[in-house]
């Protein structure tokens, strides 16, 4: 008897929507990349000030232009209003946020914006706020008042953009992706300056909002301008190529990823993930099969994914024994080695693929041990055909009316293989109650009135 098995358990719906919610952990490295960018602006000013105050402006010599973060910068740089009085109480509230003193931090930086004289103290202020409002979680506050220190306009080139750049990533961690994008265009525009960092953020912010060939142009070119792009920007781009629907492109950058990180559990599951997406089902096995051999197959997932796969492609042959032996055989390591746990939907999966091989006794233990735990009553219906397959009336019944019971998606089928199994047991009046139920449904209703005339007919 071979088992019809539509997604088995969701394999293909749940697997592709795996990449696009990795990519939701770039955001998380991105606020790694604020954080290192607020407090090296915080700490240059430090250093800036315990010298000659000139030194903060933009007269640079030419060695000093050599070095500028943004030697080519459109922007032109303002003077910088900052005297001695305004200098003391600005470090030392830069010095409190940098040893973790909030409260003290917060008091001095904010009566630096409330009193001071100085744009420029003004500005680095205010942006040590933001820094305190970003580590205390309140990113939208950081956002204003980030945009507030740049708005003012007095700050050096290579603190300005470093800023301007933080405000891209804040933004695009508080999902406003278009002001993201806007931000870093207006970066790059005016502080002429290409980073692979600020393209993972232009693709991260474009993929977010829906717009996939800008963002896969975006991370490319981030790609391109390192030679260690973070692994997160690869599965942006195969979540930008699965969404467009290129899926050959999308199994391409899995793959060529996975080659380069082979003991990557990461990779493993997204080049797999955008392989089942582009129902290259057979490739998909052969990845994980020397991920098992090299001993990199280790989850529960991966060996439950493992055997779907096997049942999956076994359902397209003529012969789907080889494969379903293939998928218990990975299914019985994975419960020797204590990574496959036992719930209904393993045990489940257990019976379809003893069914898938004709072993009918065991797939029947198989549902009958998931429909203890089941939420409905497929495993024990499924039970239950089987049991009446072998005239095995009795049990069948049981194990029927126990899966109607609890609720099964063909209500109508269940209730014409509940009538055979009283028609084996001569209950002439139960059989006809159960087929007057199948009539009721649409899909076994014209098969349950034949059925019913028959039974009815009979002595």
């Amino acid at each position: 008897m071979r088992l019809v098995i539509a997604c088995l358990l969701g394999l293909r719906s749940v697997i592709p929507r795996a990449i696009a919610l990795r990519a939701d952990r770039y955001e998380g490295i991105l606020m790694k990349h604020a954080r290192g960018f607020m407090m090296l602006a915080g700490g240059a000013l430090l250093l800036l000030l315990a010298g000659n105050p000139v030194l903060a402006s933009d007269s640079h010599s030419s060695k000093d232009k050599q070095e500028a973060l943004y030697p080519n910068a459109t922007r032109v740089a303002p003077k910088i209003d900052l005297t001695e009085k305004d200098q003391k109480p600005l470090n030392a509230g830069l010095e409190a946020l940098n040893n973790g003193d909030k409260a003290k931090a917060q008091q001095l930086l904010q009566g630096v914006v409330d009193s001071s004289k100085s744009k420029y103290a003004q500005s680095k202020a205010l942006q040590g706020l933001g820094n305190l409002q970003y580590e205390n979680g309140d990113i939208k506050g950081a956002i204003v008042t980030i945009q507030k220190s740049l708005a003012i306009g007095i700050l050096p080139n290579d603190d300005y953009f470093q800023i301007e750049y933080m405000l891209a990533v804040l933004q695009l961690n508080d999902e406003e992706y278009q002001p993201a994008l806007d931000t870093v265009t207006k970066w790059r525009a005016e502080g002429k300056r290409e980073t692979a960092e600020s393209y993972a953020l232009e693709g991260n912010a474009d993929y977010r909002l829906g717009k996939y060939p800008e963002a896969i142009a975006a991370i490319k070119k981030a790609q391109s301008l390192t030679d260690k792009p973070e692994a997160s920007w690869n599965q942006i781009l195969m979540a930008s190529y699965a969404e467009s629907g290129q899926g050959d492109q999308a199994a391409q950058a899995a793959q060529q990823a996975y080659a380069a990180s082979p003991n990557d559990p990461e990779a493993l599951n997204n080049v797999v993930a955008v392989l089942i997406q582009a129902q290259k089902n057979s490739e998909a096995i052969q990845i994980m099969e020397k991920a098992r051999a090299n001993g990199t197959l280790k989850t529960e997932s991966n060996y439950v994914n493992l055997a779907k796969l096997y049942l999956i492609e076994g359902q397209s042959m003529d012969d789907s024994k080889p494969n379903a032996l293939k998928a218990i055989q990975v299914l019985d390591e994975g419960t020797s080695k204590g990574v496959i746990t036992s719930s209904s939907d393993n045990e489940m999966l257990f019976g379809q693929a003893y069914e898938m091989s004709d072993d009918t006794g065991k797939a029947i233990d198989a549902y009958s041990k998931a429909s203890a735990t089941a939420k409905d009553g497929e495993a024990a219906v499924r039970a239950g055909q089987l049991l009446l397959s072998e005239n095995k009336y009795s049990q069948a019944k049981s194990m029927l009316e126990q899966g109607i019971g609890k609720g099964v998606k063909q209500k109508g089928a269940a209730y014409m293989q509940l009538a055979e199994s009283e028609v084996g047991l001569k209950n002439k009046s139960a059989a006809i109650a159960a087929l007057k139920q199948a009539e009721q449904q649409p899909d076994t209703a014209e098969r349950a009135r034949a059925r019913l005339k028959e039974v009815s007919a009979s002595k």
